[in-house]
Protein backbone atom coordinates (compact mmCIF):
# COMPACT_ATOMS: atom_id res chain seq x y z
CA UNK A 1 0.00 0.00 0.00
CA UNK A 2 1.46 3.25 -0.81
CA UNK A 3 1.59 6.44 1.27
CA UNK A 4 -0.13 9.65 0.50
CA UNK A 5 3.41 11.79 0.43
CA UNK A 6 4.06 15.19 0.89
CA UNK A 7 0.51 16.82 2.19
CA UNK A 8 -0.31 20.85 3.33
CA UNK A 9 -2.76 21.89 5.76
CA UNK A 10 -4.92 24.75 4.30
CA UNK A 11 -6.74 27.15 6.67
CA UNK A 12 -10.26 29.04 6.39
CA UNK A 13 -11.53 31.76 8.38
CA UNK A 14 -14.89 32.78 9.09
CA UNK A 15 -16.37 35.96 9.98
CA UNK A 16 -19.70 35.67 10.74
CA UNK A 17 -20.33 34.54 14.30
CA UNK A 18 -20.46 30.84 15.47
CA UNK A 19 -23.42 30.55 18.08
CA UNK A 20 -22.27 27.88 20.82
CA UNK A 21 -24.41 25.82 22.93
CA UNK A 22 -22.90 27.51 26.12
CA UNK A 23 -24.66 30.43 24.66
CA UNK A 24 -21.55 32.21 24.22
CA UNK A 25 -20.38 32.87 20.52
CA UNK A 26 -17.31 33.17 18.39
CA UNK A 27 -16.71 36.31 16.71
CA UNK A 28 -14.78 34.98 14.14
CA UNK A 29 -12.44 31.92 13.66
CA UNK A 30 -10.25 30.04 12.34
CA UNK A 31 -10.27 26.13 11.19
CA UNK A 32 -7.32 24.20 9.67
CA UNK A 33 -8.16 21.30 7.71
CA UNK A 34 -6.32 18.69 5.09
CA UNK A 35 -7.79 17.26 2.14
CA UNK A 36 -6.79 13.64 0.80
CA UNK A 37 -7.58 12.55 -2.77
CA UNK A 38 -10.19 13.68 -4.98
CA UNK A 39 -13.84 15.14 -4.93
CA UNK A 40 -15.67 13.62 -7.71
CA UNK A 41 -17.63 15.45 -10.11
CA UNK A 42 -21.12 15.07 -7.94
CA UNK A 43 -19.40 15.53 -5.09
CA UNK A 44 -20.57 12.02 -3.48
CA UNK A 45 -17.36 10.62 -1.98
CA UNK A 46 -16.24 12.74 0.28
CA UNK A 47 -15.89 11.57 3.98
CA UNK A 48 -15.45 13.48 7.46
CA UNK A 49 -13.39 12.16 9.94
CA UNK A 50 -13.28 13.70 13.20
CA UNK A 51 -10.73 13.41 15.41
CA UNK A 52 -10.10 12.83 19.39
CA UNK A 53 -8.80 14.34 22.39
CA UNK A 54 -5.02 15.12 21.35
CA UNK A 55 -4.87 14.72 17.87
CA UNK A 56 -5.89 17.09 14.73
CA UNK A 57 -6.14 17.70 11.27
CA UNK A 58 -3.43 15.69 10.48
CA UNK A 59 -5.27 12.62 9.59
CA UNK A 60 -2.28 10.75 7.17
CA UNK A 61 0.80 11.31 4.74
CA UNK A 62 3.77 13.22 6.09
CA UNK A 63 4.77 16.72 5.96
CA UNK A 64 7.94 17.72 3.70
CA UNK A 65 11.10 18.22 5.80
CA UNK A 66 9.87 16.57 9.49
CA UNK A 67 11.09 13.70 10.54
CA UNK A 68 8.41 11.35 12.36
CA UNK A 69 5.46 13.28 10.82
CA UNK A 70 2.79 11.07 9.86
CA UNK A 71 -0.67 11.74 10.45
CA UNK A 72 -1.93 9.95 13.39
CA UNK A 73 -4.36 7.48 11.17
CA UNK A 74 -1.74 7.13 8.72
CA UNK A 75 -2.17 3.13 8.72
CA UNK A 76 -6.08 3.57 7.97
CA UNK A 77 -5.80 6.73 5.10
CA UNK A 78 -4.47 6.25 1.79
CA UNK A 79 -3.86 4.71 -1.26
CA UNK A 80 -5.27 1.28 -1.15
CA UNK A 81 -5.65 1.61 2.37
CA UNK A 82 -9.16 0.80 4.26
CA UNK A 83 -10.39 4.15 3.77
CA UNK A 84 -8.68 4.75 -0.03
CA UNK A 85 -7.90 7.72 -1.34
CA UNK A 86 -7.77 6.47 -4.25
CA UNK A 87 -11.88 6.45 -4.27
CA UNK A 88 -12.83 8.81 -1.78
CA UNK A 89 -12.29 12.46 -0.98
CA UNK A 90 -11.24 12.55 2.81
CA UNK A 91 -11.12 15.48 5.12
CA UNK A 92 -9.56 15.82 8.60
CA UNK A 93 -10.43 18.85 10.09
CA UNK A 94 -9.02 20.20 13.66
CA UNK A 95 -11.67 21.44 16.19
CA UNK A 96 -11.91 24.81 17.89
CA UNK A 97 -10.17 25.37 21.45
CA UNK A 98 -7.47 23.18 20.02
CA UNK A 99 -3.72 23.85 19.93
CA UNK A 100 -2.80 22.39 16.74
CA UNK A 101 -4.30 25.61 14.53
CA UNK A 102 -7.98 26.21 14.63
CA UNK A 103 -8.59 29.11 17.07
CA UNK A 104 -7.72 28.38 20.73
CA UNK A 105 -7.03 29.11 24.03
CA UNK A 106 -3.50 30.09 22.34
CA UNK A 107 -4.89 32.76 19.66
CA UNK A 108 -5.81 36.86 20.05
CA UNK A 109 -9.78 37.71 21.17
CA UNK A 110 -10.64 39.79 18.17
CA UNK A 111 -12.61 41.58 20.85
CA UNK A 112 -10.27 42.55 23.38
CA UNK A 113 -6.96 41.66 21.30
CA UNK A 114 -5.77 39.91 24.16
CA UNK A 115 -4.51 36.18 24.08
CA UNK A 116 -8.18 34.09 24.99
CA UNK A 117 -6.07 31.51 27.99
CA UNK A 118 -8.62 31.17 30.17
CA UNK A 119 -11.48 33.24 28.64
CA UNK A 120 -11.62 31.36 25.50
CA UNK A 121 -15.44 29.56 25.65
CA UNK A 122 -16.09 26.39 26.48
CA UNK A 123 -16.88 24.52 23.22
CA UNK A 124 -19.05 21.25 22.91
CA UNK A 125 -19.09 18.10 20.43
CA UNK A 126 -21.96 19.74 18.92
CA UNK A 127 -20.26 23.43 17.92
CA UNK A 128 -17.47 21.24 16.57
CA UNK A 129 -20.28 19.80 14.40
CA UNK A 130 -21.34 23.11 13.86
CA UNK A 131 -18.54 24.49 12.70
CA UNK A 132 -17.36 21.48 10.75
CA UNK A 133 -20.48 21.82 8.83
CA UNK A 134 -19.46 25.22 7.79
CA UNK A 135 -16.07 23.97 5.95
CA UNK A 136 -18.26 21.52 3.87
CA UNK A 137 -20.58 24.36 2.83
CA UNK A 138 -17.70 26.22 1.78
CA UNK A 139 -16.28 23.28 -0.07
CA UNK A 140 -19.59 22.61 -1.82
CA UNK A 141 -20.11 19.22 -0.32
CA UNK A 142 -24.07 19.19 0.36
CA UNK A 143 -24.20 15.16 1.66
CA UNK A 144 -21.19 13.34 2.96
CA UNK A 145 -20.65 9.56 2.03
CA UNK A 146 -19.57 9.11 5.59
CA UNK A 147 -18.57 10.63 9.09
CA UNK A 148 -15.79 8.56 10.80
CA UNK A 149 -14.12 8.98 14.32
CA UNK A 150 -12.89 7.29 17.07
CA UNK A 151 -13.32 7.94 20.81
CA UNK A 152 -14.57 11.57 20.84
CA UNK A 153 -14.48 11.69 17.37
CA UNK A 154 -17.11 8.89 17.36
CA UNK A 155 -19.41 11.22 19.35
CA UNK A 156 -18.95 13.75 16.66
CA UNK A 157 -19.64 11.39 13.92
CA UNK A 158 -22.69 10.03 16.16
CA UNK A 159 -23.75 13.85 16.76
CA UNK A 160 -23.55 14.33 13.34
CA UNK A 161 -26.04 11.46 12.49
CA UNK A 162 -28.51 13.36 14.74
CA UNK A 163 -28.30 16.92 13.97
CA UNK A 164 -27.52 16.68 10.13
CA UNK A 165 -29.47 13.42 9.38
CA UNK A 166 -29.31 14.36 5.82
CA UNK A 167 -26.06 15.22 5.67
CA UNK A 168 -24.75 12.10 6.03
CA UNK A 169 -25.16 8.41 4.70
CA UNK A 170 -23.12 6.71 6.89
CA UNK A 171 -21.70 6.89 10.28
CA UNK A 172 -18.91 4.99 11.16
CA UNK A 173 -18.22 5.17 15.03
CA UNK A 174 -15.44 3.34 16.72
CA UNK A 175 -14.85 2.92 20.18
CA UNK A 176 -16.74 5.04 21.34
CA UNK A 177 -19.81 5.99 24.06
CA UNK A 178 -23.32 7.24 24.14
CA UNK A 179 -21.97 9.47 27.24
CA UNK A 180 -19.27 9.57 29.93
CA UNK A 181 -19.74 7.07 32.71
CA UNK A 182 -18.89 8.82 36.34
CA UNK A 183 -15.23 7.17 36.10
CA UNK A 184 -14.85 8.26 32.83
CA UNK A 185 -15.60 11.89 34.03
CA UNK A 186 -13.81 10.80 37.51
CA UNK A 187 -11.02 10.77 35.77
CA UNK A 188 -10.84 13.40 33.59
CA UNK A 189 -11.75 15.48 36.44
CA UNK A 190 -8.49 13.99 38.33
CA UNK A 191 -6.49 15.34 35.33
CA UNK A 192 -8.17 18.55 35.24
CA UNK A 193 -6.82 19.00 38.67
CA UNK A 194 -3.39 18.25 38.39
CA UNK A 195 -3.32 21.29 35.61
CA UNK A 196 -5.26 23.84 37.29
CA UNK A 197 -3.12 23.48 40.87
CA UNK A 198 0.24 23.65 38.95
CA UNK A 199 1.40 26.91 40.44
CA UNK A 200 2.22 27.55 36.61
CA UNK A 201 -1.21 27.69 35.30
CA UNK A 202 -2.15 31.16 36.65
CA UNK A 203 -5.76 30.44 36.21
CA UNK A 204 -5.20 29.45 32.57
CA UNK A 205 -3.19 32.62 31.86
CA UNK A 206 0.14 31.24 31.90
CA UNK A 207 1.14 32.64 28.38
CA UNK A 208 1.52 36.12 30.22
CA UNK A 209 3.72 35.01 32.67
CA UNK A 210 6.08 32.99 29.81
CA UNK A 211 5.41 29.77 31.37
CA UNK A 212 3.81 26.63 31.01
CA UNK A 213 1.89 24.39 33.43
CA UNK A 214 4.55 21.36 32.28
CA UNK A 215 3.73 19.57 35.94
CA UNK A 216 0.29 19.14 35.62
CA UNK A 217 0.03 18.22 32.13
CA UNK A 218 2.77 15.67 32.78
CA UNK A 219 0.79 14.20 34.88
CA UNK A 220 -2.84 14.60 33.64
CA UNK A 221 -1.05 12.70 30.64
CA UNK A 222 -0.05 9.65 32.89
CA UNK A 223 -3.29 9.16 33.96
CA UNK A 224 -5.02 9.34 30.58
CA UNK A 225 -2.24 7.45 29.17
CA UNK A 226 -2.82 4.42 32.05
CA UNK A 227 -6.55 4.45 30.81
CA UNK A 228 -6.23 4.15 27.00
CA UNK A 229 -3.92 1.01 28.09
CA UNK A 230 -5.24 -2.40 28.71
CA UNK A 231 -3.77 -4.43 31.43
CA UNK A 232 -2.82 -7.54 29.39
CA UNK A 233 -0.40 -4.83 27.69
CA UNK A 234 1.19 -3.50 30.09
CA UNK A 235 1.78 -6.69 31.49
CA UNK A 236 3.30 -7.86 28.47
CA UNK A 237 5.40 -4.49 28.13
CA UNK A 238 6.55 -4.13 31.50
CA UNK A 239 5.32 -6.50 34.08
CA UNK A 240 6.79 -5.54 37.03
CA UNK A 241 10.68 -5.33 35.13
CA UNK A 242 12.95 -3.03 37.45
CA UNK A 243 14.45 0.07 35.83
CA UNK A 244 18.03 -1.29 37.55
CA UNK A 245 19.09 -4.24 38.41
CA UNK A 246 17.74 -3.69 41.81
CA UNK A 247 15.33 -2.46 44.05
CA UNK A 248 16.95 1.39 45.21
CA UNK A 249 14.15 1.58 48.27
CA UNK A 250 13.26 5.13 47.18
CA UNK A 251 9.45 6.83 47.38
CA UNK A 252 10.37 9.59 44.83
CA UNK A 253 12.75 8.05 42.35
CA UNK A 254 11.80 5.82 39.18
CA UNK A 255 12.08 2.45 40.35
CA UNK A 256 9.72 0.09 37.56
CA UNK A 257 10.21 0.21 33.86
CA UNK A 258 6.26 1.03 33.70
CA UNK A 259 7.05 4.74 36.04
CA UNK A 260 9.94 5.02 33.62
CA UNK A 261 7.70 5.51 30.17
CA UNK A 262 4.74 7.30 31.95
CA UNK A 263 7.05 9.57 32.77
CA UNK A 264 8.42 9.43 29.27
CA UNK A 265 5.16 9.79 28.15
CA UNK A 266 3.91 13.03 30.13
CA UNK A 267 7.30 14.79 29.34
CA UNK A 268 6.34 14.72 25.56
CA UNK A 269 3.03 15.43 25.64
CA UNK A 270 4.41 18.52 28.21
CA UNK A 271 6.09 19.92 24.99
CA UNK A 272 3.61 20.01 22.58
CA UNK A 273 0.17 20.15 24.30
CA UNK A 274 -1.84 22.89 25.57
CA UNK A 275 -2.63 22.99 29.18
CA UNK A 276 -6.04 25.05 28.18
CA UNK A 277 -6.79 22.92 25.09
CA UNK A 278 -6.70 19.73 27.70
CA UNK A 279 -9.45 21.17 30.01
CA UNK A 280 -11.81 22.46 27.28
CA UNK A 281 -11.78 19.11 25.14
CA UNK A 282 -12.26 16.95 28.57
CA UNK A 283 -15.14 18.68 29.33
CA UNK A 284 -16.92 18.20 25.61
CA UNK A 285 -16.51 14.50 26.73
CA UNK A 286 -17.95 15.14 29.76
CA UNK A 287 -21.06 17.02 28.39
CA UNK A 288 -21.87 14.87 25.57
CA UNK A 289 -25.30 13.05 26.50
CA UNK A 290 -27.45 13.80 23.01
CA UNK A 291 -30.61 11.66 25.51
CA UNK A 292 -30.25 14.46 27.89
CA UNK A 293 -33.04 15.71 25.59
CA UNK A 294 -35.30 12.99 25.18
CA UNK A 295 -34.99 12.11 29.11
CA UNK A 296 -32.17 10.12 28.92
CA UNK A 297 -33.70 7.37 26.17
CA UNK A 298 -31.58 6.79 23.81
CA UNK A 299 -34.37 4.99 21.68
CA UNK A 300 -35.96 8.16 21.47
CA UNK A 301 -32.71 9.90 20.95
CA UNK A 302 -32.14 7.95 17.50
CA UNK A 303 -35.54 8.46 16.24
CA UNK A 304 -34.56 10.83 13.79
CA UNK A 305 -31.60 9.16 12.22
CA UNK A 306 -31.37 8.52 8.51
CA UNK A 307 -28.14 6.84 7.47
CA UNK A 308 -26.72 3.61 7.84
CA UNK A 309 -24.15 2.79 10.58
CA UNK A 310 -20.93 0.87 12.16
CA UNK A 311 -19.95 0.63 15.35
CA UNK A 312 -16.42 -1.62 15.89
CA UNK A 313 -15.75 -1.90 19.98
CA UNK A 314 -12.53 -3.96 21.23
CA UNK A 315 -12.93 -6.59 24.17
CA UNK A 316 -10.31 -4.95 26.51
CA UNK A 317 -11.30 -1.21 25.85
CA UNK A 318 -12.32 -0.53 29.42
CA UNK A 319 -12.74 3.23 29.07
CA UNK A 320 -15.16 2.91 26.53
CA UNK A 321 -16.35 -0.69 26.94
CA UNK A 322 -17.87 -2.74 24.48
CA UNK A 323 -20.88 -2.67 26.21
CA UNK A 324 -21.41 1.30 25.91
CA UNK A 325 -21.88 0.93 21.69
CA UNK A 326 -24.07 -2.10 22.52
CA UNK A 327 -26.13 0.20 23.95
CA UNK A 328 -25.48 2.04 21.15
CA UNK A 329 -26.81 -0.71 18.67
CA UNK A 330 -29.77 -1.33 20.89
CA UNK A 331 -31.12 1.95 19.95
CA UNK A 332 -30.35 1.77 16.40
CA UNK A 333 -32.20 -1.20 15.61
CA UNK A 334 -34.81 -0.32 18.09
CA UNK A 335 -35.68 2.22 15.63
CA UNK A 336 -34.89 0.03 12.53
CA UNK A 337 -32.04 1.35 11.51
CA UNK A 338 -29.43 -0.19 9.27
CA UNK A 339 -27.02 -1.07 11.61
CA UNK A 340 -23.70 -3.26 11.74
CA UNK A 341 -21.60 -3.71 14.55
CA UNK A 342 -18.28 -5.57 14.93
CA UNK A 343 -16.58 -6.11 18.74
CA UNK A 344 -13.06 -7.20 18.34
CA UNK A 345 -11.11 -9.19 20.32
CA UNK A 346 -8.06 -7.30 20.57
CA UNK A 347 -5.51 -6.69 23.60
CA UNK A 348 -4.47 -3.31 23.31
CA UNK A 349 -7.05 -1.36 25.49
CA UNK A 350 -8.76 1.80 23.87
CA UNK A 351 -5.73 2.73 21.90
CA UNK A 352 -6.93 -0.37 19.75
CA UNK A 353 -8.58 2.14 17.53
CA UNK A 354 -5.51 3.80 16.18
CA UNK A 355 -3.67 0.50 15.25
CA UNK A 356 -3.38 -1.78 12.21
CA UNK A 357 -5.15 -4.49 13.86
CA UNK A 358 -6.30 -6.98 10.53
CA UNK A 359 -9.52 -7.75 11.80
CA UNK A 360 -10.22 -4.32 13.04
CA UNK A 361 -8.67 -3.00 9.52
CA UNK A 362 -10.91 -5.84 7.81
CA UNK A 363 -13.73 -4.82 8.99
CA UNK A 364 -13.10 -1.15 7.96
CA UNK A 365 -12.26 -1.81 4.87
CA UNK A 366 -15.14 -4.23 3.96
CA UNK A 367 -17.69 -1.39 5.03
CA UNK A 368 -16.03 1.21 2.87
CA UNK A 369 -15.90 -0.96 -0.47
CA UNK A 370 -19.51 -1.00 0.73
CA UNK A 371 -19.68 2.80 0.59
CA UNK A 372 -17.80 3.02 -2.86
CA UNK A 373 -20.08 0.38 -4.25
CA UNK A 374 -23.16 2.63 -3.44
CA UNK A 375 -21.01 5.87 -4.87
CA UNK A 376 -22.51 7.09 -8.71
Amino acid sequence: MESLGHVKPQSLRFEQPLPLKSGAQLPSYELVYETYGRLNADKSNAVLVCHALNASHHLAGTYEGQDKSEGWWDNLIGPGKPLDTDKFFVIGVNNLGSCFGSTGPMHSNPVTGRIYGADFPVVTVQDWVDAQARLLDHLGIGQLAAVLGGSLGGMQALDWSLRYADRLRHCIAIATAPNLSAQNIAFNEVARRAIITDPDFHGGHFYEHGVVPKRGLRVARMIGHITYLSDDVMEQKFGRELRATELGYSTQDIEFQIESYLRYQGDKFSDYFDANTYLLITRALDYFDPALEHGGDLSRTFASARCKYLLASFTTDWRFAPARSREIVKALLDNKLDVSYAEIDAPHGHDAFLLEDPRYHGVLRAYFKRIAGELT
